[in-house]
């Protein structure tokens, strides 16, 4: 279950640091297997701004991860500790955000209860799909601000508190993920990271305000997918019912952005092409609190496509490509339902957003540089985003890595563009152990 905030104070810092250590005691003498890191990052911002402080990232973080193998189950328990320089509030707990000195990351119980049936239950990292940072039928919650911010890619994916079920039947494998209480994304709010608000590129200035929904069982969600492999190809249908998990539209009444209702079906293929790996992947996005699409407060009903290549082009080099698109079914109506209400249409993007990613991916000094370069870049917005990264394995246990985030783009309305003030390199220090 996730804790909504605790509040805290220095000595219960201190108090969490010691159990923690003796804790990691406990687990070696129990015979459960343990393991973590602690990693020091910083991040700079490359331009002066007004909007956001001058330092991206100041964090000392330490993770400890540990399992539990039964002859009944399996247990997890993984959380960080961290101490974030940059951060406006550190005194507090929020497991919802993963704002506070503690994140927990994994708590969770999985048990056979027959043999054509696993069950996990707790919070816990989902993913599935196809896409390389890019989602159309992963609707697990993103924490998009640590992304943006340099973090770990693992960080990327933020944990859901749930039930999740997969069955083995002969014909298909089924997963069912069912969600007591929506999990949003750790979405942008303007308090690290500055973003177009509908008029301008705001941050700190205008911390965004959301009204989530939250209530247990009630404002629920349930994703579904069923695949099965077919020759060397994987095929999956997916099924999602819940909301928006970024803020997709305002109540202009309170003037806080919202969630509004989502569901999203889709399939995917993924399988080998001449000396590569292929994926497509589509979805289709009912925005089912304005089916219409003259509601300008809410975010148009979508379709969405992506298709994907990789492969081995030189010794230890590899890349992967991406064409994806983003339709608004109902532009037309969304357009002429601002004009009635004399609201501006300039900013409206376009009926269809399109995407190519590029990926260049080398292994260096045997295998223990990792050079990559992630590009995309929307030819009709005319926007893009450059994430390079350089990991050093200076041994088994210390790790070196250095990054960047840079956006560009023409108009600052645009997806990627309006993040252009962020742009930002990081560093860091890990120690596993």
């Amino acid at each position: 279950m996730a804790i909504e905030q605790i509040s805290s104070s220095p000595p219960l810092r201190l108090l969490l640091v010691m159990g923690l250590l003796s804790t990691t005691a406990w687990l070696h003498a129990a015979d459960i297997e343990f393991h973590g890191f602690g990693e020091y990052r910083y991040g700079e911002r490359l331009d002066d701004q007004s909007l956001e402080d001058d330092r991206s990232l100041n964090e000392l973080r330490v993770q400890g991860d540990a399992l539990w193998y039964h002859d009944l189950f399996a247990a997890q328990l993984k959380g960080d500790l961290v101490c974030d320089d940059v951060a406006a509030d550190r005194d507090s707990i929020d497991l919802e955000t993963g704002e506070g000195f503690f994140d927990l990351r994994q708590a969770n119980i999985l048990i056979s209860p027959l043999s054509w049936m696993d069950l996990k239950a707790g919070r816990q990292v989902l993913t599935w799909g196809t896409g390389d940072l890019v989602f159309i039928n992963d609707q697990f919650p993103k924490d998009w601000q640590s992304f943006f911010l340099g973090r770990d890619v693992e960080y990327l994916k933020a944990p859901s508190d749930a039930l999740f079920v997969s069955m083995f039947p002969a014909v298909a494998n089924i997963d069912v993920a069912y969600i007591p209480r929506f999990d949003a994304d750790r979405h942008i709010t303007g308090e690290r990271l500055s973003y177009w608000n509908g008029q301008a590129v705001v941050g700190q200035d205008a911390v965004l305000v959301t009204d989530r929904p939250n209530d247990w069982f009630e404002d629920d969600e349930i994703a579904v997918r069923v695949y099965r492999n077919t020759g060397a190809f994987e095929l999956a249908l997916y099924g999602y019912h819940g909301y928006w998990k970024s803020p997709g539209g305002l109540n202009p009444a309170t003037g806080q952005w919202i969630f509004p209702g989502l569901a999203v079906y889709g399939a995917s293929a993924r399988g080998p092409l001449g000396n590569g790996i292929m994926h497509a992947e589509a979805g289709y996005y009912d925005s089912f609190d304005d089916r219409d699409g003259n509601n300008p407060f809410i975010n148009n009903s979508e379709a969405r496509l992506l298709l994907g290549y990789e492969r081995e082009i030189a010794a230890d080099l590899t890349m992967g490509v991406q064409y994806y698109v983003e339709r608004m079914l109902d532009r037309d109506e969304h357009i002429a339902a601002l004009e009635s209400m004399a609201m501006p249409i300039d900013t409206v993007r376009d009926e269809d957003r399109h995407t190519v990613t590029l990926r260049l991916t080398y292994l260096a000094m045997n295998q223990n540089l990792v050079l990559s370069c992630f590009t995309r870049y929307s030819p009709n917005e005319k926007d893009g985003y450059v994430k390079p990264t350089a990991t050093y394995k200076m041994s088994d246990r210390w790790q070196a890595t250095l990054g960047g985030n840079i956006f560009f783009g023409d108009d600052e309305h645009t997806f990627l563009s309006q993040f252009k003030d962020n742009n930002n390199v990081d560093g860091s220090v890990r120690l596993s152990f």
